[in-house]
């Protein structure tokens, strides 16, 4: 069974419901308008509903069937008010709170912390930081985990490969014991797509061949990794060649039960994951799915301002698989 096909099979007719908090975006409305009609998921659309209203019928989009939330005509307001102060414990007045919740990644975020919804996908007219922030506020990160990170699902040849690359999106400089965690969450982002996790913690050196800070950090990692997840299958520091290749594999790290047939790659920095994950995409064609915000509480996630239809149909898939692991 190819890889969504898996993913559709696990959450049609669970009636799993999705904030959208760009819902007047014709790309938003294509995809949830497929994901309706299929039965995947249970859209519900924030925003001014005669926004969206508009924008479903320059589309021919029929909405009638679908919630929508209008944060400036919302009968759960002062419910969602109250939970939002009481969630940020002092850190907002009553009025800050009003003020942040007409904003609807943050209205869309408290949807899904109350358990109105059960994720959230958005991104393709907000940064990054405007999806993230609200997230890292409201539902905050799992318990061991210190930050939340970004993984891009890598494929290539009608899923032939299959791959995930991390931190691609959130973390400017993790400390190892940030990349630990990284590479922990960028496990069981793996296996939630079937592909057994083998975990190669990167770096411009492979099992000491060069001396230098940065690679004494991923070494760092992947020990602090190995301890807090003695079951998963991690190695480093390797160079990307060594994790990927068989034969280099053989010559620079023989014992390693990684080397050479790595599934996932974790990056020592946003700098390298970030290029990196954009060479296998545009030099590899690789398709590069995500970001995939891991090591939230329940599931956030960031489309790119360059997203197409298609994009955010496969992500909100990804979403609701999610929310049936959070």
């Amino acid at each position: 069974m190819e890889l969504f096909d898996s993913l559709k099979f696990k959450i049609v007719r669970r009636g799993i419901r999705i904030a959208f908090p760009e819902a007047s975006d014709t790309r938003i409305l294509g995809a949830v308008a497929r994901l309706k009609g299929e039965e995947l998921i249970e859209p519900v659309l924030i925003g001014k509903q005669h926004e969206i209203e508009k924008a479903a019928a320059t589309r021919g989009i029929n909405i009638a069937n679908m919630t929508i939330y209008d944060p400036d005509n919302c009968g759960r307001w002062d419910q969602i008010v109250d939970a939002f102060v009481e969630r940020r414990n002092g850190k907002v007045t009553r009025e800050q709170a009003e003020e942040l919740l007409k904003d609807e990644n943050y209205f869309g975020t408290m949807l899904t912390y109350m358990g109105i919804t059960d994720g959230l996908v958005s991104g393709a007219i907000h940064s990054t930081g405007d999806t993230v922030r609200p997230a890292l506020q409201i539902i905050k990160t799992k318990p061991g985990i210190s930050r939340t990170s970004g993984a891009f699902l890598m494929m290539r040849g009608n899923e032939q490969e299959k791959y995930i690359f991390s931190d691609c999106a959130i973390n400017v400089a993790p400390s190892p014991k940030e990349l630990a965690e990284i590479a922990i969450a960028s496990a069981h982002t793996a296996e939630m797509f079937d592909i057994e996790p083998r975990v190669a913690m990167l770096s411009f050196s492979t099992k000491g061949s060069a001396k230098a800070p940065q690679a004494d950090a991923t070494i760092e990692a992947t020990k602090i990794a190995k301890e807090l997840a003695p079951e998963l299958a991690i190695d480093g520091e390797l160079q990307f060649d060594a994790a990927y290749i068989q034969s280099v594999a053989q010559l620079k790290a023989p014992e390693s039960d990684v080397a050479g047939k790595a599934s996932v790659f974790v990056f020592p920095d946003l700098q390298a994951g970030n290029i990196g994950y954009k060479i296998a995409q545009r030099f590899g064609n690789f398709e590069a799915i995500g970001p995939i915000l891991q090591g939230l509480n329940k599931p956030v996630s960031d489309l790119s301002r360059g997203c197409n239809e298609e994009d955010v149909y496969k992500l909100s898939i990804i979403t609701a698989a999610q929310s049936l692991m959070a």
